[in-house]
C-alpha cells in the first residue's frame, strides 16, 4: 500500500494536481479559441473573378475572428463591384409595348 504522505506530495505537486496522468506522446488539447478551418466547399460559379473572390474566403479559415472582418468586407466589396458591372453593361433593347386595340374606330 503507497505511503499517504508520499501520494498528498505527489498531487500538490504542479497546477494539474489529481488530473490523470498524460499519455506518453498525446496530442495537447486543441485551443477552442484558436483558428480552425470550416472546410465549407465552394462550388465553381463559372464567373472566374466571383469565384476568385470566393476563394478569398478560406483565408478566413486560418485568421483570428478578429482578422475576418477585413476578408468579408474585400470579398463583399468585389461581389457588390461584380454586380454593378452586370448593371452597367447595355442589355438588349427593351420589347416594344404592343397595342392590340382592336376597338379603335
Amino acid at each position: 500500500m503507497p505511503d499517504a504522505a508520499a501520494e498528498a506530495a505527489a498531487q500538490a505537486d504542479g497546477p494539474t494536481a489529481g488530473a490523470a496522468p498524460a499519455a506518453a506522446g498525446a496530442l495537447p488539447e486543441p485551443d477552442p479559441a484558436a483558428p480552425a478551418p470550416l472546410h465549407v466547399v465552394r462550388a465553381p460559379t463559372g464567373d472566374a473573378d466571383v469565384d476568385v473572390l470566393l476563394d478569398r474566403l478560406a483565408d478566413a479559415d486560418h485568421l483570428a475572428t478578429d482578422g475576418h472582418v477585413e476578408v468579408y468586407e474585400d470579398v463583399h466589396r468585389g461581389l457588390r463591384d461584380a454586380l454593378t458591372a452586370l448593371d452597367a453593361q447595355p442589355g438588349p433593347p427593351a420589347p416594344l409595348p404592343s397595342h392590340s386595340n382592336s376597338n379603335r374606330s
